[in-house]
């Protein structure tokens, strides 16, 4: 069984090209660059399927050449069409959606990742978990309450429930503190 140069060039080039698509920031762009992407693997699957023979359940089992097909490729390349196209239909929407809300359908960057983009380079960063242990100095001062610095969190108080406060219970009805 071997697979035609053609059909394996078909196939890098397929996902070359879908793989440069995805990576854009248009989801219009992502959305082709995975049907590319599906298409170059059905192409892979069917040229490692082998050489077209006979239909497998048609006839005596023997047939013309002797031959039979491999039904297992076919199946697996419909599988991937119908996966294909719940995942086209599912970015079709969230573009549109996109489309409806900014005005286009490009993705934009989230605000966290500006923040570690922004970050400057530093050798810490590179050496990993260690580096920030051996700047930290834990036997000054050992008596320290480490949660000194984070403040506290106020839970707003419902009707229906108690909250739980450092004094005792704090009930919802009459809003005093309970031992």
């Amino acid at each position: 069984m071997s697979i035609s140069l053609v059909l394996a060039a078909v196939v890098g080039v397929l996902f070359a090209c879908g793989v440069v698509l995805i990576l854009e920031r248009s989801l219009t762009r992502v959305l082709i660059g995975i049907a590319l992407m599906s298409n170059g693997a059905n192409v892979l699957i069917l040229a490692t399927g082998g050489r077209a023979g006979d239909a497998p359940i048609v006839g005596d089992g023997a047939g013309a050449n002797g031959r039979m097909s491999d039904p297992l490729p076919q199946v697996m390349i419909l599988t991937s069409i119908v996966i294909t196209f719940a995942l086209t239909a599912f970015l079709l929407a969230l573009a549109y959606r996109s489309w409806q809300l900014q005005g286009h359908d490009e993705v934009q960057d989230d605000v966290e990742d500006r923040r570690v983009a922004s970050r400057p380079d530093e050798e810490s960063l590179d050496a990993g978990a260690d580096a920030e242990l051996e700047h930290t100095d834990f036997d000054d001062d050992e008596d320290a309450d480490p949660n000194e610095d984070v403040p506290p969190v106020q839970v707003p108080v419902t009707a229906e429930h108690d909250v739980v406060g450092d004094r005792g219970v704090v009930g919802a009805e009459d809003g005093e503190e309970r031992p």
